[in-house]
Order: C-alpha cells, then structure tokens, then sequence
C-alpha cells in the first residue's frame, strides 16, 4: 500500500485505537499523528501525506474551512472526516470537498472497509450519506453537493470531455481527474454519462 497516514484527534485512545486496527490490518503504512488543528497545519507543511483521518472538533478546529485550508497546503491530500456527528452534518464537510466521512463509533470491519475504499476509489461515502446525497431535489442542488472542484470535472464531463481532456484543461494528473469522476457519480447517484447529462440539463434547463 505504501501509505502516509495521519490520525488528527485530540483523545489518546482514539488516535491509538485507530492506528492499532489500521497497523493490524495493511502492511505498508506509517502513521503519524497530531492533537490540534495548529499542529495538522505543521505536519502538512513539514511532510507529504496521502490520507488524513481529521476530528473536526480538536482544538483549533476551523470547522468546514479546515478543508479547504488543509487542501492549499496539500492540494492532493484525501481528508476523511471522523466524527461522531451524524451524515446531515458530514454532508457539510462532503461539500467542502473532503474526500470521505466515518462515524467515530463503527466498527473495526467498518473502519477498514472505509480504508480500502479511499484508496482504492479516492473516496467514502456510507450508504446513508449517499442517500442523503443523491436523494436532494435535482435543480440548482448540484452546486451544493459538488465540491469547486467537481463541479468544474461535472461541467467538463458533460460537454463530452473524457479524463485525459480534463487533466489537461485543469492541469492535474489522470488518475485525478478519474477519482473525481468517481466521486461525482456516487454523489450524484449515477451509474453512467447518460444518467449524469441528465442532471446537467436539469441544471441549465431551469
């Protein structure tokens, strides 16, 4: 896997308890972590990680900024909210542009399902969160579902750009543009370009 980790919490235990079932579980990891939001912003500058695990109420915590502060630092960094708040609130976060939401009170099986998935697909979304996602009134919704960013990938995909086409109109890697395409689809509950033109036509019919 070769992955850098870091757990951002400010409890002992959960930060431990983490990295033990992540350590248990994937070989090729190293994990680091941090117990404020001022020392997040520290590591990120000093060092390069794939994946944060962020506790959005640790002291300093900027709520929903901290995505898109953390993403200035990082631009390629995947953010997974930890949080005991429910999905109706991770979808804030979601919006911002994180990359995935896991309840602080799931399951071991739960925690490293959300693992393979982020890395595997560059996101997690739980069911729940999905529906909440996709179940919103179509017209004028996609604004609020998408993130800046995806919502440039959406626009791109829908005027017939394929993921080559968009990595080098918004100057990112391939595999980006992909994770972002992916990302999309689950938010919007698509399966395919048909299905998400549809909701792009709902967007400029109105």
């Amino acid at each position: 896997m070769n992955k850098k980790i870091l757990i951002a919490d400010d409890h002992y235990v959960v930060r431990l308890g983490t990295a033990l079932v992540l350590e248990n579980q994937f070989s090729k990891i190293s994990i680091d972590y941090a117990e404020n939001y001022d020392e997040v912003k520290m590591k990120l500058k000093a060092e390069k990680f794939d994946l944060i695990i962020l506790d959005i109420e640790m002291p300093g915590s900027t709520f929903k900024n901290m995505i898109k502060e953390l993403k200035m630092i990082q631009e390629d960094l995947m953010i997974m909210i930890f949080s005991s708040y429910k999905e109706s609130v991770a979808i804030e976060y979601i919006q911002e542009g994180a990359e995935g939401y896991l309840n602080k009170l799931s399951s071991e099986k739960t925690l490293i399902k959300a693992m393979q998935s982020i890395f595997e697909d560059g996101y997690y979304y739980p069911l729940k969160l999905v529906k909440q996602l996709s179940s919103r009134p179509e017209k004028k919704e996609v604004e609020r579902i998408l993130s800046e960013r995806e919502l440039q990938v959406f626009k791109l995909l829908a005027e017939g750009n394929g993921n080559l086409e968009i990595a080098n109109i918004l100057q990112i890697q391939m595999t980006t543009a992909s994770t972002y395409k992916r990302r999309i689809y689950a938010k919007l509950g698509v399966n395919n370009l048909i299905d998400l033109l549809k909701v792009y036509n709902n967007q400029i019919g109105e």
